[in-house]
């Protein structure tokens, strides 16, 4: 039940993501350099919530590293590929840090009232 309390305040916020200055490619037009992930109405206790969050997340990385660069060049969808795994990887690094700061309080409460 805190776990899924703990999920539930997590979702209530929203994430900015930014590409990585080594990954994003260089004055892309196609891109843009930051994103705002909405986290609201997600509930990460279940699959269906989850999923969604994977949704946002490849959203939020082709807004960020651009899509479709093939058409460019093949280097240019390269670049944008890795770009998009680090900026699915920073919003997982990130999620997982509010997770952690979010469940912190509630194992102190907990042992507080022991």
């Amino acid at each position: 039940m805190m776990m899924k309390i703990g999920l539930m305040a997590l979702a209530a916020c929203a994430l900015t993501v930014a590409g990585s200055a080594s990954a994003a490619t260089d004055e892309n037009p196609f891109a843009r350099d930051q994103v705002m992930l909405d986290l609201k109405g997600l509930d990460l206790a279940t699959t269906d919530g989850q999923q969604r969050l994977a949704i946002r997340m490849d959203q939020a990385a082709r807004s960020v590293c651009g899509e479709g660069m093939a058409r460019v060049h093949l280097m240019a969808e390269r670049k944008a590929q890795d770009c998009r795994a680090a900026v699915k990887a920073d919003i997982r690094t990130r999620i997982e840090a509010r997770m952690a700061t979010a469940s912190t309080p509630s194992r102190v409460q907990l042992a507080s009232a022991r």
